[in-house]
Parts: structure tokens; sequence; C-alpha cells
């Protein structure tokens, strides 16, 4: 790697999409066409280059992210192949706060579907600029501008074509570009050739009604094309592409292509257009970052002459290798035996070792600069989030944020030997996963493991078995419950023990209000007047954080409250830290059973895609399991069924589907939010938990 190298010529991006769109296969295309592979991987065989774990390769899907590096016409492209499936969200979302560019992957047969809309919410929230690739053009029911319809109406994506396709389905033999007025034949016998030629008479009315309309388009975002537009003067190619690039950047206007990919159709095609239209690290605005030592907001350009700032996005364990940390580069370098500072832990690291990955295989460098990704080895106490940078220039950038989990299991080692394993064993694989939550139930002494479905449990459970010979048994899933509260509360906590000579005294009044969904706990202090000393303060609010651990009602964690210290007293001989974290505890307790706590189980939206002879049948077992039906919408032949159904009536919902339709119909669920248990199954809950 050159110091020299030039920043505007890489590019970081992300295949995203909803479980089987074909991003992988995308992503083997493209490192195929680029010279990066020679024998192209399946992912149906099993034989995937960005599919390298055993559980990948079984299942057909991608679980991890993995990232690998490939060159095009002298742009350096960083690409990042994400999960589909929503059990392993936090992998896209990690991935996405990191990169500069996304490549959403769409089918053309099914258009947007529920993990799409996921995946695009993401990519607002980080606000990464993207273009679209509308993949399997040659099956039967594609259609291009339909899909480009359902990214307007469902993404409230501002999409516009770049591309005329020439046919679809089985007559799908290239495509026109509408800046240059080329048509693209694909060559069966050599699917990264493409034969150029003038456009078919049968398709020139499609490819002048649509280039009228990228014309528009593109002049909207643009003030001097759109002068000229109204003159009546048609801008060049050259000004369009320009005026393009620049639309996208600012997420104006999404750029969408189309192909197939597993005949490798319009890859190279799509690597120009990643080139010309997604940003470089230079044209996406300077990462922002708080110094630790002043609080002060500071930006850093991306320039290796800049000092070091590097965001951990990913930490997993290599079995060749040991501990490797994923560093995104925003600026400086990081070099090989170098002494970096963690500023989000305030301790030195040294780098042992840097790699550039390419899915599981490793190439040492000593050099990586601003604006790419690379692993480290040696950074041993630095974990997803963390700020790599120089001790005499410290800046802690904003990690990435994961939902929490929403189901859990009981596990038990097998075996001795397998007890002594499996804590380590968990420690690393949490290290690697922040959705994978581990704990120790007080009550019952057993190990819970909590994630985002029974997918991804099953899966961590698979790598314990396989990656670190740790055999194990594991109960039936639980629900992740979580309780608030429905109206305002006051109480007061005393904590007060004498047992001769110095005693325990603390005694504080506290304030509870019901706050919105996804607020979590907040503590406010109110207290004037020096009624509770200050060095007690924070002595209360962990107690206040401790005793929400465990609700009133079925002993859940409490969510969504404010929770306002308003009054209090002390000893000045026997008040201390621990009897006023003890008197908080007891404060809340009593507050929060006069607020009239409810219960919360999680609600997910599920997409059921079903044969219309089965849709009955369906809608019927649908509704049996308390679930709201939102819309039903699709043609004669199948029918799409949208709804919010309780986690704890989905469990083997896959099997009981398969059954009423013959195998025919699929379905996708992802977590919408959380709901107040209805009244009569409170109890039942409360019984179980």
């Amino acid at each position: 790697m050159n110091k020299s190298e030039n920043i505007s010529r890489i590019r970081n991006i992300g295949f995203i999409a909803h479980i089987d769109a074909g991003k992988t296969t995308v992503t083997e295309r493209t490192l195929f066409v680029t010279g990066r592979t020679y024998k192209l991987g399946e992912v149906h065989h099993g034989t995937a280059v960005m599919d390298w774990m055993p559980q990948e390769r079984e299942r057909g899907i991608t679980i991890t992210s993995a990232a690998t590096t490939t060159y095009w016409k002298d742009y350096r492209i960083n690409i990042i192949d994400t999960p589909g499936h929503v059990d392993f969200t936090a992998e896209v979302e990690r991935s996405l706060r990191v990169l500069d560019g996304g490549v959403v992957v769409l089918d053309a047969v099914a258009g947007v579907q529920p993990q799409s809309e996921t995946v695009w919410r993401q990519a607002d929230k980080y606000k990464v600029p993207r273009i679209c690739f509308v993949n399997k053009m040659d099956r039967a029911g594609a259609s291009f501008e339909r899909t480009i319809e359902s990214i307007k109406q469902r993404l409230r994506g501002n999409a516009v074509a770049v591309q005329v396709p020439m046919g679809q389905e089985d007559s799908f033999k290239g495509t026109i570009d509408l800046f240059d007025g080329k048509a693209y034949f694909y060559n069966t016998n050599d699917p990264t050739a493409m034969d150029e030629g003038p456009i078919p008479a049968e398709h020139m009315a499609d490819y002048n009604r649509l280039r009228e309309v990228l014309i528009e388009r593109i002049a909207e975002t643009d003030d001097s094309l759109m002068i000229k537009y109204l003159e009546g003067e048609e801008p060049c190619s050259a000004d369009l592409r320009s005026a393009l690039r620049s639309a996208t950047i600012r997420r104006a206007l999404v750029p969408v292509l189309c192909g197939s990919a597993l005949r490798s159709y319009g890859i190279p095609l799509l690597l120009d257009a990643v080139t010309d239209y997604l940003p470089s690290p230079l044209d996406v605005t300077a990462i922002e970052g708080t110094n630790p030592d002043t609080d002060e907001v500071e930006f850093r350009e991306a320039n290796a002459e800049a000092p070091l700032a590097a965001l951990a996005m990913k930490v997993m364990t290599d079995p060749f290798v040991g501990r490797l940390v994923y560093l995104r580069i925003y600026s400086g370098y990081v070099k090989t035996g170098a002494t970096v500072y963690n500023a989000t832990k305030d301790i030195r690291e040294r780098l042992g070792r840097v790699l550039l990955m390419h899915a599981n295989h490793r190439e040492e460098v000593d050099w990586v600069g601003a604006g790419n990704i690379a692993a480290a080895v040696g950074l041993k106490n630095t974990f997803t989030g963390d700020t790599i940078c120089l001790e005499n220039a410290p800046i802690v950038l904003e990690p990435p944020t994961f939902p929490s989990p929403v189901i859990s299991v009981a596990i038990e080692p097998i075996t001795k030997v397998d007890r002594d394993k499996l804590t380590d064993s968990m420690r690393k694989l949490s290290e690697e996963d922040p959705t994978f939550v581990v704990r120790n139930d007080a009550e019952t002494g057993q190990t819970i493991i909590a994630g985002m479905g029974e997918l991804h449990l099953e899966v961590l459970v698979d790598r314990l078995r396989r990656e670190f010979n740790v055999a194990s048994n594991v109960g039936k899933p639980k629900v992740s419950y979580r309780e608030t509260i429905t109206q305002e509360s006051r109480a007061q906590g005393r904590f007060i023990r004498q047992s001769g000579g110095h005693g325990q005294f603390g005694d504080v009044t506290l304030e509870l209000t019901p706050l919105e969904s996804g607020s979590g706990v907040i503590f406010e202090d109110k207290i004037t007047g020096g009624k509770i000393p200050r060095e007690f303060i924070s002595a209360v609010r962990q107690g206040v954080f401790a005793s929400a651990q465990n609700g009133t009602v079925a002993g859940y964690e409490v969510v969504d409250i404010k929770v306002t210290l308003v009054d209090g007293s002390f000893h000045p001989v026997d008040s201390s830290e621990m009897s006023f974290k003890a008197a908080a505890s007891i404060g809340l307790k009593e507050a929060l059973r006069k607020a009239k706590p409810i219960l919360l189980e999680p609600v997910m939206e599920i997409e059921v895609v079903t044969p219309a002879e089965s849709l009955g049948t369906v809608l019927g077992d649908l509704n049996s399991r308390r679930s709201s039906i939102q819309n039903i919408e699709g043609g004669d032949d199948i029918q799409r069924v949208r709804a919010f159904i309780p986690l704890v009536n989905s469990f083997g919902y896959a099997t009981n589907l398969r059954s009423m339709s013959q195998g025919r119909a699929t379905h996708t669920m992802e977590f919408k939010h959380y709901e107040a248990v209805p009244q009569g199954l409170l109890s039942e809950v409360v019984k179980q938990g």
C-alpha cells in the first residue's frame, strides 16, 4: 500500500438488501469481473468466497459481514457484503456506520421487501448515499419499472433509472445507457464481455421517454442545468453525469441500474456506476468527534498526514492469528508495531500486525492510510465502537448503536470440561456480536444467552460447538419482556439500620414520569439546599438503575421512565453510599407500584408471501396467534400479507407455514416495537417469569 495513494479514487461500499435478493452473488461476480478471484463462487453450492463460515455455506445465507478489496479501472473498491436476515441486523448497522456508499440490491420480481426497508432506514440514519441494482431481471415475473415504483412508494426514495432493460424475464438480453444512448448486449459465452451496438427500434420509444425523465430529474437538482433545460438546450452527457454524482452524494437522487448477477449480466456497468456516482472519502463530510479532554466537537479530514482517527467497527476471533479488530481509518494511518491510544477506554494499545482482509484470507501490510478499512492484531482491550487515535491528538467518534435482544434461552454445558470452556467462549462471541448478551440468573443459577431471534441463537450455539468445541444443552426460547408505567407517581425510600455504634441512614423521595417508547431510563437530580450531599447523588443514581433491572410486575427490566430525585435527608455520621443506594432501590420499587405498571412484550412485523389458494388458511393461523393484519396485496396467484405478531406467538411459525402451503409460502419477520400484554394473559406470563 502506497502512502501517496489518491484518496479520491477509493470507494468504501456495502452491498445491502433483503435476504435472497442476491447480495452475495453480486459480490462474487464483482470479485470475478475485477480479477480478484478466478473461479465463480456460488451461494447455492456453498462455494461463495464471502460466505466462508460453515453455517453460512450450509444455510445458503450471509451471517457475518465480510470485507474485501478489489480494483476497477484504477479505483480501489473496499467492499463489505452484509447479511440480509433480520437476526443479524447488527452486522448491517456497524457496516453502514463506517461506509461511504451503499449498493441496495433488489429482487426484480419481489421488489422492495421488509428487510429492504430496514436497511434503507439504517442507511438514512447514517446518511449513506446509495444506488440501486435491480437483480434477477431474467426471472419470470421480473419488472424493472415496477421495482422503481416500489422504491418510490415503500422507501420514499427519489429513484431515477439510468438504464433501460432490453427485454425482461427469459428475453432479457442487455441494457441501454440513458446518457450516451449506447445499447450493451450481453455475451452468453463470456458474461463479463458486452457487445456495443445501436439501440434496437423496438426499444427506442422507452429510451426517449426515460431519457427525458432522467434529464428532468437531474435538472431539478442543479440550477445551471435547469436553466439550460428550460431554455430548450439539452445538457451534454458529461454535465448530466457530474450533476447526478453530486445529487447522489447529497442523497437527492438514487440512480437505478439492472442486471442478473447469477449470469454476471450488468456487473461491469454496476462497477462503473459505483466509481461514477458513489462518494470517495473526500466527498463525504469530515468525520465529527469529541475531544475527551475539552468536550469540544472536532472534525478530521480524510488525509493520511492528519492525526490518526479510526473507529473499531468489528471484533472477531480468527483461529490462526487470534483476536482481529476491524478498523475504518478516517484520518492519518495505522502502522505495524505502532503504539496507539484508545480514547474510549483511555488506554494505550500496541498494533502488532496490520492486515487487509479478503473474507477470511489475510494479506499482511506495513501501513494502511486514511479512507481505508483494515484489520489489526494486538488490540486486546479494543471493542466495537471504540476510537483509536494518537494520545497527543485524542478524539472520540460516535459509535454505532445496536438494538436490544428480544429472545433468550438457558444454556448448560454437558461436561465439566465444557463448563470450564463455556465462559471464555461466550465472552469471545459477545465481543464479536454486540447483540449477543450473556447473564447469570441469580434465582435459578442458570446461564442465559439472549439475541435477536431463534436463528441468531441457533447459529451462536452451533459456533460454540464447532469453533470452540463446547457441547451444551439449550432450553426453549424465552421472550425478553419489559415493564413500564402508565402514570406519574411519587414515593419515599428510607433505609435505616441501627445495630449499636455506626449505623446506616439514607432517605430519598423520587418522582416517576412515563416516557415515550425507546427512551430507556432517565435520571434527573433536583436536590437543592444540600438536603443530600453531592457525594451521595451518584449512589442514588446507581441504586435507581440497579433496581430498574427488576420490575414489580414480573421481575423484568423497567424501561421508558424518568426518575427525578426531588427530596431527601441524611445523617452526618450514619449516612453512606450504600445506605443511599439501598434507599433509592426501596423508593423506586414503591414508586413503581403506585404508577400502575404494565408488562410489555416484543411485537414483530411479519410479511407472508403465499399462493392465493392458501391465503384463507394463512390468515386464520395468523389470527389464532394474536396477530393484527395490516394489509393484504398482490395479484391472482400470489398474495402478500403484512401483520404484527407477538414474538411469543411466532415460535415455530416457519414449520407451520410450510405445512399450510405445501412448502410454497415464505415469510420474513423483524422486531417492530414493544406493546402492552393483554390483561387476560398477564397472569400466565408472570407465572412463566
